[in-house]
């Protein structure tokens, strides 16, 4: 009898925009995107209010002490339980001391201002993370009720996607499925741009998700079988067995992989192709996953030229952090753009 793995898909996380924070009036914005949010998701009054402050310190001090800022504003939801998650990034002069940074009253150039406390206290998590001469990355989720635990558990995979300029929806998606001893990772990036991209790539997530765990080249011809009639795309699947602590990579197309451990950068292959069009060669290839380790995959929305002083000094830091400095680092604004980072346990 084929043995049943029991795979957790969960969550689901959709990225609602990317706003800008270059003037004082975008700070409003991001207070309304984030209330109207979590108005969407069912939240009470109070704890709706609690979330628009906190939208308010983000936008505010980003509007003062950085550049280039940008928020996440996005809905990470399980079957039963949903948040409201909040991605800050720039391009500022970072933050010497973190620590620091923290307590309230901390308004020097180059902290994210006096806000931070506040943030960390009406948060149900809440991370940053720091690059003096580079800038910072800070995520702050929130939960119906501060106090909380998720029904998908802890998360040692997380991704940022964000659309081409011009467009609302982002034609790149990703996914990740993971059972006691293994976690699969997914990514397709749909050819082109807007929505038919974003249809191509949700077959990909939809058909993924029935049978994660079926062999990576068995997943990727299941891609591309499903795919045929939508525009297409590039794919890529990572099985992640984590007893064996070994990485087994199929892709198809301009997916870009690698194994970030001992200080090195170590490159997957991913063959020629394009899932629902032109598949002549589909073929697995295995690596080995070092203790601390880290997985990290993305579309070609990034440049591959980034090197392990972009990644590997960050792997103890949320996979979520670590794809948000990777996007803000390697990123292209003139493409779709997703980032997949997995900390295997």
């Amino acid at each position: 009898m084929e043995e049943v793995i029991t795979a957790n898909c969960l969550p689901l996380v959709r990225d609602e925009i990317w706003l800008p924070v270059e003037e004082t009036a975008h700070v409003g914005r991001i207070r309304r995107t984030a209330t109207a949010l979590a108005e969407r998701l069912g939240f009470g009054a109070t704890r709706t209010a609690e979330i628009g402050l906190a939208a308010t310190e983000i936008g505010t001090n980003l509007h003062k002490h950085a550049r280039q800022g940008v928020v996440l504003i996005r809905a990470v939801r399980g079957e039963r339980d949903a948040a409201v998650e909040i991605l800050a990034v720039d391009h500022g002069p970072g933050i010497a001391d973190m620590a620091l940074a923290w307590e309230d009253g901390q308004s020097t150039t180059g902290t994210l201002g006096v806000g931070l406390g506040a943030v960390a206290r009406l948060a149900t998590s809440c991370a940053m993370t720091s690059r003096p001469g580079m800038g910072t990355a800070l995520v702050a989720r929130f939960a119906p009720k501060l106090h909380w635990a998720p029904e998908w558990g802890d998360e040692p995979a997380a991704g940022v996607t964000r659309p081409i300029n011009g467009e609302e929806v982002c034609g790149d998606a990703y996914a990740v499925c993971r059972s006691t001893d293994r976690m699969t990772l997914m990514m397709c990036d749909g050819s082109g741009h807007g929505p038919l991209a974003a249809a191509a790539s949700d077959v990909a997530v939809r058909v993924f998700r029935e049978q994660p765990f079926l062999p990576p080249d068995q997943v990727v011809a299941r891609l591309h079988a499903a795919m045929r009639g939508t525009r297409g795309g590039a794919v890529a699947v990572a099985d992640i067995d984590l007893v064996r602590r070994t990485v087994r990579y199929c892709g198809l197309g301009n997916i870009a992989a690698a194994v970030l451990a001992d200080g090195r950068k170590h490159g997957m292959i991913s063959v020629p192709g394009v899932a629902g069009h032109q598949a002549r060669t589909i073929r697995t290839f295995d690596y080995p996953l070092p203790e601390r380790a880290v997985v990290a995959m993305h579309s070609d929305g990034l440049t591959e030229r980034w090197g392990v002083d972009h990644g590997s000094d960050l792997i103890a830091d949320p996979p979520v952090l670590i794809a948000a400095t990777l996007l803000r680092e390697a990123g292209v604004r003139h493409d779709d753009a997703c980032v997949l980072v997995a900390r295997p346990a």
